[in-house]
C-alpha cells in the first residue's frame, strides 16, 4: 500500500491524539509514504499549539518536533508546482475544499498519477475525506465516521 498524509493525519504519529493508534499502524503498513511540502510548517505548527492549548509541555512538543524533522527525509515530499497549484485551484472550486486542503488532495492525485498506482488517501478532515474519495483516491480511515468528534 502506498499512503499519502495530509497534515491531520500526519501529525498524529508525532501527537497522542484520537487516531494515532490507527496512523502508526498505516504507517507500519505502507510500502511508500508521502505527503506535501506544506505538511512540513502544518505539522510544526500543529505541534507549536499543543504547547499554547497546554496539551504538551514545551519539551514534550520539542521532542515531538524533532522526532518529525528527523522523519521527514524518509517521506516522498511531493513538490508545489504550477501545475500542483492549479490542480489544487481546480479542486477547491469544484469541491468546496479549502487552499491547503485543495494542495494536499492535488499532490496526492498527481503522485498516484505519477506512480500508476492507487494511492491511499489519509486524513481526518470529513470535506477532504469526502473529495478524496470523489476522486480516485483510496480515502482513509475507512469508517470515518469512527473518528467525528
Amino acid at each position: 500500500m502506498i499512503a499519502y498524509l495530509d497534515a491531520s493525519a500526519l501529525v498524529k504519529r508525532y501527537l497522542a491524539e484520537r487516531g494515532s493508534q490507527e496512523v502508526k499502524a498505516l504507517i507500519a503498513q505502507a510500502e511508500a509514504l508521502g505527503t506535501s511540502l506544506i505538511s512540513r510548517a502544518e505539522v510544526s505548527a500543529a505541534v507549536a499549539k499543543a504547547i499554547r492549548t497546554h496539551a504538551l509541555t514545551t519539551s514534550q512538543a520539542e521532542a515531538a518536533v524533532q522526532l518529525f524533522r528527523t522523519d521527514w527525509p524518509d517521506l516522498a515530499r511531493i513538490q508545489l508546482t504550477e501545475m500542483t497549484l492549479a490542480r489544487a485551484d481546480t479542486l477547491a472550486w469544484e469541491h468546496g475544499l479549502r487552499g491547503y486542503d485543495a494542495v494536499h488532495l492535488a499532490s496526492a492525485l498527481l503522485w498516484q498519477e505519477v506512480l500508476g498506482k492507487t494511492i491511499t488517501f489519509a486524513t481526518f478532515d470529513r470535506n477532504l475525506w469526502q473529495a478524496a474519495s470523489r476522486t480516485g483516491c483510496l480515502a482513509w480511515p475507512e469508517n470515518f465516521e469512527t473518528f467525528t468528534w
